[in-house]
């Protein structure tokens, strides 16, 4: 399958959280962009659902140069990595994020509605490298379950606060994949499902001129 090379977003209600009681010059807040190893739904239709996880490895060659934090991947700039008040680091669990809003007066209001509970989910755009795509089937149910594993990301463009968090087929969050990967994923599925039943036909055909 051709690798895309548009933007994706994922938001998986990774949490956010201000810093306990942080000094007065500093309104610092943390979370995780995504983590490791937790598949999560993308997309479901019928019988067909599409899973993702991230790959442990996943950000091992990734570029994490200027990547910045905005509220729901569009408009100000609140932090970022370049004049270091954004910092991205990758641990066993995710990708962890640690920003500085307190350089501006719409970071620090930022800062007040995350402190208050008010916005606690946290998304990341980005672009793929490598992926790979596992077909699990269930005979009795007839259910088709495709698993992308991310196994290397190219880029990181953003992460956000996010007032909802997005794990479904209907969001930014899987634009991209919805548009046409997928899509594409059931056409190839059909495809090979069509090839099968011609080659089961075959054979019973030929067992019956013998």
């Amino acid at each position: 399958m051709p690798r895309s090379n548009e933007r994706e977003y994922r938001a998986v209600a990774m949490t956010m959280r201000a810093r306990d009681e942080p000094a007065e010059e500093e309104k610092r807040v943390h979370g995780y962009a995504t983590t490791f190893g937790a598949p999560y739904e993308l997309y479901r239709s019928g019988n067909y659902t599409v899973m993702e996880q991230v790959d442990p490895h996943a950000f091992d060659e990734a570029d994490l140069t200027d990547v910045i934090m905005q509220f729901d991947h569009a408009g100000r700039v609140y932090a970022r990595t370049r004049n270091n008040t954004l910092e991205l680091s990758v641990d066993e669990h995710g990708l962890a994020i640690e920003a500085d809003l307190s350089k501006t007066e719409a970071a620090s209001e930022l800062y007040d509605e995350i402190r208050a509970g008010m916005i606690d989910r946290m998304s990341y755009g980005f672009t793929v490298a490598k992926d790979e795509w596992t077909t699990i089937k269930d005979n009795d149910s007839g259910q088709v379950t495709e698993l992308r594993t991310i196994k290397s990301v190219r880029k990181v463009y953003d992460v956000s606060a996010v007032s909802y968090p997005a794990n479904g087929g209907t969001s930014i969050a899987t634009r991209t994949l919805c548009d046409g990967v997928i899509e594409q994923r059931k056409a190839e599925r059909l495809k090979e499902e069509r090839a099968r039943m011609h080659i089961t036909l075959r054979l019973r055909l030929m067992e019956g001129l013998k």
